[in-house]
């Protein structure tokens, strides 16, 4: 039986078999439609008082009927047949409209999102009659027709400045529409020649804007909420287009939205999701990244609405560390990282339902995919955890080892890009990879450094680690999996916690290290403060550092400048961390 689809309330069962007959009509190929298939959804859209809508594929067949608007009645992204930025879906829609007026544009953004090939709107008289034997005559009064056009140019905006887009830069999609036209006259129309033109336009206008095929294009959308100050918020903006343009990807545009607290099925509004999809359609986005965790269902919603892939922040910081790991502990940790987030999230992601268990309702088919994926990746956590739980063993004795030679140990802890792996190099001359990237270092390095000790200023040999980047909001799976590498930073003797003084969010940075190093099973040693990159910094930056903070030191690890300072600091701050164990 057909489905029909939209606000069936109050149809009579005569009117809904009148409507499924509309799916037993076929319009001949070449044809946008014919006056007796236009006549026939008129008499019927008047008999029940409501708009109706068709959706006809390019074989000219019925697909789709619904009561209601363009806009209420449209295709989800993921069922249409074909869907992207350099051509149109291969479905046109024949709307009736009950007032005298041409296409609005909520219906004409539905025809957008949907990349009709066309829209029909046939405003009805309200009267008309049946000829004997069905033909329906005298219900059309006139009939637009409007399809998409190519636009000139768009606005690639590279990452990470994509961060504020002002309204006036949001490109809206660009359509036709025809003066009113007769049946006779919209029958004329070539659907072959109109759709095969537009199609050739869209390929020519996608192929000169298009990015490198091997980046990601993105779409960012970040949500304020009631708890953040504006501040606040731009800079998980900024930083969140750093790690997209770190992960590979290019931010084409940001789309913000103020909401008292998050939607519990979209997170933003259902506006702003129209919204979302309407811009990474027209901008020819592959990838939706939001700047929060989503639920498994959050994520299904989205993408069911917007029609391409929908991650959150943690899924791009999972991807860089997986980059980013070289040796094999750092492997088997990004992939227990990885395991451990994907889990909860395989249910919903397909249709399959569960028939697992006993007892009425729940015997059929046996296992399904879904219970088969869950199962094996549950196995696969388990031995990952064993061999990290291993790893965390073998640094144990490694630690011991050293502890039992009496060689001091320091940590080099620090938000994401403050310049700990630079900073290492400049004191101990080693080679660890450098780059003003995010999470650019994964692997923890270990060094020996020579520093004047006591009063003698005898040199004394001390070992220097360099360690994984915080973050904001360290995702908790990466927390677990990386309990082996973190160890390094709570059984070092002291801290040196290096700070990125120029980067305008500095003592949020601070704030978020020292709530990480709180939340950690053992609580670290003595920290210092060192601040880097003064030569980047201002004056009154500077200033408020040095009043909040007197007793940090103040280096640029990149220009060699404080280092001095730094190792006498380093030597006092080894022998208070030692007296007082």
């Amino acid at each position: 039986m057909e489905t029909i689809f939209g606000n069936l309330q109050g149809l009579k069962s005569s009117q809904l078999k009148q409507l499924q007959r509309l799916y037993h009509q076929r319009i001949p190929g070449d044809r946008i439609t014919t006056p007796e298939f236009s006549q026939r959804m008129a008499a019927i859209s008047t008999e029940v008082n409501q708009p109706v809508c068709a959706y006809i594929n390019r074989r000219g067949q019925v697909i789709r009927v619904g009561v209601g608007t363009p806009r209420q009645t449209q295709i989800p992204p993921m069922e249409l047949p074909r869907y992207g930025a350099e051509r149109l879906s291969g479905i046109r829609c024949i709307a009736t409209h009950l007032k005298p007026e041409p296409p609005n544009e909520a219906a004409l953004t539905a025809m957008a999102l949907q990349r009709l090939d066309a829209l029909v709107v046939l405003n009805i008289t309200g009267t008309g009659f049946t000829r004997r034997g069905g033909g329906a005559t005298g219900y059309v009064k006139e009939a637009y027709l409007a399809h998409l056009t190519p636009q000139e140019s768009r606005t690639l905006i590279t990452s990470p400045a994509a961060i504020k887009v002002e309204e006036s830069q949001i490109q809206s999609p660009s359509w036709n529409i025809s003066p009113p036209l007769d049946l006779d006259e919209l029958a004329e129309q070539d659907l072959v020649d109109l759709v095969e033109n537009l199609e050739a336009e869209f390929q020519r206008e996608y192929v000169a804007q298009e990015v490198d095929a091997d980046h990601d294009r993105v779409l960012i959308v970040g949500l304020m909420t009631s708890e953040m100050t504006p501040l606040q918020f731009q800079d998980t903006l900024m930083e969140l287009g750093r790690l997209v343009d770190t992960a590979g990807g290019d931010v084409l545009q940001t789309i913000q939205q103020r909401r008292s607290r998050v939607h519990p099925q979209t997170v933003v509004g259902e506006g702003k999701v129209q919204e979302i999809a309407l811009t990474a359609q027209t901008l020819g986005v592959n990838l939706v990244v939001f700047d929060r965790d989503l639920s498994p269902s959050q994520v299904r919603n989205l993408e069911m609405q917007i029609g391409i892939r929908v991650v959150d922040r943690t899924e791009v910081i999972l991807d860089i560390f997986a980059q980013r790991a070289q040796s094999r502990a750092g492997k088997l940790q990004v992939e227990l990282a990885q395991l451990e987030y994907m889990q909860p999230r395989l249910a919903g992601r397909g249709r399959t339902m569960s028939r697992l268990g006993g007892g009425i309702g729940t015997r059929g088919p046996g296992e399904t995919k879904l219970e088969t994926e869950r199962r094996a990746i549950g196995q696969r956590i388990s031995r990952l955890q064993k061999e990290v739980n291993q790893l965390q063993a073998h640094r144990s004795r490694l630690r011991q080892r050293r502890q039992h030679q009496e060689v001091p140990s320091v940590a080099l802890v620090g938000y994401t890009n403050a310049g700990k792996s630079t900073l290492l190099n400049a004191l101990t001359n080693a080679e660890v990879y450098t780059a003003d990237q995010l999470f650019a270092t994964l692997d923890p390095t270990t060094r020996r450094l020579a520093i004047p000790y006591g009063e003698t200023n005898e040199p004394q040999e001390i070992l220097i680690t360099d360690t994984v980047g915080f973050i904001h909001e360290l995702p908790a799976s990466l927390m677990d999996a990386f309990r082996a590498t973190l160890e390094e930073v709570t059984e070092a003797d002291a801290l040196l916690h290096l700070v990125d003084l120029s980067h305008p969010a500095w003592l949020r940075h601070i704030r978020s290290v020292r709530e990480i190093l709180a939340q950690m099973p053992i609580t670290p040693g003595p920290a210092l403060v060192i601040f880097n990159k003064i030569d980047q910094a201002n004056s009154e930056t500077l200033a408020l550092a040095r009043e909040e903070f007197p007793l940090a030191v103040f280096i640029s690890a990149s220009q060699r400048l404080g280092l001095e300072t730094l190792r006498q600091r380093l030597a006092k701050l080894i022998e208070y961390a030692v007296d007082s164990q």
